[in-house]
């Protein structure tokens, strides 16, 4: 299980499952446009759910025909908005160096306060939280 941030009635969260087709990853970046609407770090946040929702789509277990994946979101402002995305799982290979084109998972480690991947019998989570900026 990843580490979890602390849930409270003051965060709001959101949850959908998706058919897992590169086709769906603009609908989910529509979907926290509205859930984040306002959020310093909208952008950032959308970005890494796209970048982790197009990882699922492409890589996973879940691009086979009738595959979904999962994305959850919590927002808990002034501190941090925390995006998961489950798929199906299947075999993990790192992608080779490319300093042309960044890598998703580069991408998140460049923009999360912390991120990571959780392995389960039923599929994978791949976590990334940012933190809220000051002030």
């Amino acid at each position: 299980m990843p580490p979890s941030a602390p849930a409270s009635a003051r965060t709001p969260t959101f949850r959908r499952a998706y058919p897992a087709s590169a086709s769906q990853i603009r609908i989910v970046r529509a979907d926290l446009r509205a859930l984040l609407d306002g959020c310093p770090i909208a952008a950032e946040a959308i970005l890494c759910a796209s970048e982790l929702a197009a990882n699922a789509a492409l890589h996973s277990e879940s691009r086979k025909p009738g595959g979904t994946l999962t994305v959850n979101v919590a927002i808990r402002a002034s501190d941090y908005v925390r995006i998961e995305v489950d798929d199906g799982g299947g075999p993990w290979a790192e992608p080779a160096a490319d300093a042309d084109r960044p890598h998703g998972l580069g991408i998140i480690a460049t923009l999360a306060s912390r991120w990571g991947i959780t392995e389960r019998d039923t599929g994978r989570t791949v976590w990334a939280q940012l933190d809220w900026p000051a002030g």
